[in-house]
């Protein structure tokens, strides 16, 4: 009997990356191929990518010459968003055998059988993402205590800065039958927990239309799968990933505050805390809706987390755009930011606009609100010290710990005598730990 060929996996960006990368590699198993680690030598190398910002360009290209510096013979395969965006370039990485658009990802075993070290540079087979319009369902499993299941791919918007519609192409969604089908078959495999992922998750269904009042409602929305998920009664907790603020209705937000299963914690991209900047990102709101937002949560759910995506050093931003930014996001009830500082992506409209910032001044501004961000995760985690919360038990890089996370998305380490892993345990938070990145717990 032959040695079954092995592969392995490597994934770069967001979730709904995660996602994709464990349904290819489910795809490679059931054709009988060994999953090996990333780090190991394998037959196959399979790399899934992202390109929001430069850097994960870079990062592409330095894994690639990791991998074949242990298996010179291996055969290696792009994908993914940076694939979609730049595939010739990334087939002349020395190396690269194959490149998959994303209109082929899922075909990825139709072409691997082809592969030849001997072609010189890697086979495209990247299609015009116009021509992209199936959807193909995923999650992610194996890895982690919760799964990372993609309901809905691809973006319908135009804002001025970003390439994933140009990478992901038009927003299409998943039914909401079989999202059912596929949280019933996580929650068999044991995850507790299941976070909703999509390119733009609230347009489920092309729900934008209908929620901005230009076409009425007919098909499910994100609030009706919402409604249908919380039913499942195998499921223990499900989250929502980044939806955007003008998606994020109130009908959603107080379904959330009256569900057990759906925890109360949302992540909303604001970008820029000021008009201009929000305009010329061609964004779909004004910061005035996006603080009513924060505010609804908050009057519902007190105790609700809200995480924070913020741009920096986006061209035409001033000094004091960017104290107004930095003002505004002061102000608001929120618990943490993501920050990014802007960096150009080719064919965008935002490339071409002038009152380039300097980097180093991007830089700058991106620290300010990275302590603004530790600032205010400190303040709400110590708001529930003495308090007691269910967490989510899982690994922690510490043997004698077990990490996880409350409800409302605080940190928390715990003896690893205090449960068992992917157990939900009440815990009672007692401290800051001494590094400040979790409360310390103890079970109640």
């Amino acid at each position: 009997m032959s040695t079954p060929r092995t592969v392995a996996f490597h994934t770069l960006g967001c979730k709904l990356n995660y996602s994709e990368t464990s349904a290819l590699a489910r795809l490679f198993e059931d054709h009988g191929y060994m999953p090996v680690k990333f780090e190991d030598e394998a037959d196959i190398y399979v790399l899934n990518t992202c390109s929001v910002t430069e850097q994960a360009d870079k990062e592409c290209r330095k894994i690639v010459r990791q991998a074949m510096r242990r298996s010179p013979d291996a055969f290696m395969v792009v994908t993914g968003c940076y694939a979609q965006l730049k595939p010739q370039e990334i087939s002349e990485i020395p190396g690269v055998d194959l490149v998959l658009g994303a209109g082929e990802k899922f075909r990825i075993l139709d072409y691997v059988d082809d592969l030849s070290k001997a072609q010189g540079k890697g086979m495209v087979r990247a299609g015009d993402v116009r021509d992209v319009n199936t959807f193909n369902s995923s999650f992610s499993f194996g890895d982690r205590t919760r799964s990372f299941l993609k309901v809905q791919d691809g973006c319908d918007y135009k804002c001025s800065f970003c390439t994933i519609p140009q990478a992901r192409g038009a927003s299409r969604s998943d039914t909401v039958e079989n999202v059912l089908n596929n949280a019933r078959e996580i929650a068999q495999k044991g995850a507790r927990e299941i976070v909703l992922t999509g390119v733009n998750l609230g347009d489920f269904g092309n729900g934008t239309a209908v929620i901005e009042g230009e076409k009425p409602r007919k098909e499910a929305l994100f609030a009706d799968l919402v409604v249908e998920l919380d039913k499942l009664e195998e499921v223990s907790r499900f989250r929502i990933s980044s939806i955007e603020p003008n998606l994020l209705t109130e009908e959603i937000i107080a379904f959330v505050a009256e569900s057990e299963r759906f925890m109360p914690h949302f992540h909303i991209p604001l970008q820029s805390g000021n008009n201009k900047q929000l305009r010329e990102m061609r964004r779909r709101y004004k910061r005035e809706l996006y603080a009513e937002r924060v505010a609804s949560i908050k009057k519902y759910m007190p105790h609700a987390c809200i995480g924070c995506d913020v741009i920096v050093g986006f061209p035409g931003e001033t000094e004091e755009d960017f104290l107004e930014t930095y003002r505004f996001i002061s102000d608001l009830d929120i618990s943490y930011l993501h920050v990014f500082t802007y960096s150009e992506r080719a064919n965008t409209p935002a490339a071409e606009m002038t009152g380039v910032v300097p980097v180093e001044e991007r830089r700058r501004r991106n620290q300010a609100l990275r302590g603004l961000s530790e600032m205010k995760r400190r303040t709400f985690y110590q708001e529930y010290a003495g308090t007691t919360r269910p967490v989510l038990l899982e690994h922690h890089k510490d043997p004698s710990l077990l990490g996880g996370f409350t409800d409302n998305y605080i940190r928390v380490e715990v003896p690893a005598s205090a449960g068992s892993l992917n157990e939900i345990r009440s815990v009672c938070l007692n401290s800051m730990s001494p590094d400040g990145e979790a409360m310390a717990g103890s079970p109640a």
